[in-house]
């Protein structure tokens, strides 16, 4: 079964990211990576740009409506995302807990939707 962890960081852990590799936080996010690959349980994901370079797209009575930046200014924003390939539900909130973001943010897992995906691409 397929998980994402969607990885929620603060202002503070996307700053974090401006370093040259050698800080703690980077450090953290390459020892858990490597964990997660040499587990062979890592089937992809990647980190995102700053919120504010996002852009939010709505359709309301028939018109487009764009936001620049985050939906929502929060503590957190949405920071990354990883695909796992688990037994089971609890095998991912094992791996959400070791997430360096986990300490700092927040970690959402969910899994994935096999079903929905082979409806619509059908």
């Amino acid at each position: 079964m397929q998980f994402a962890l969607l990885i929620y960081e603060s202002r503070e852990a996307f700053a974090s990211r401006k370093g040259e590799g050698s800080n703690s936080y980077t450090g953290a996010w390459r020892a858990y990576h490597k964990a997660l690959v040499e587990s062979g349980v890592f089937v992809g994901g990647d980190p995102l740009e700053l919120p504010e370079t996002g852009t939010t797209i709505r359709i309301k009575e028939g018109k487009r409506g764009v936001q620049d930046g985050p939906y929502a200014d929060t503590k957190e924003q949405l920071g990354g995302f990883t695909i796992l390939e688990l037994p089971s539900v609890d095998a991912a909130l094992e791996w959400a807990a070791r997430c360096p973001a986990a300490s700092y943010g927040a970690v959402e897992v969910r899994p994935l939707a096999p079903e929905t995906k082979r409806r619509i691409v059908e």
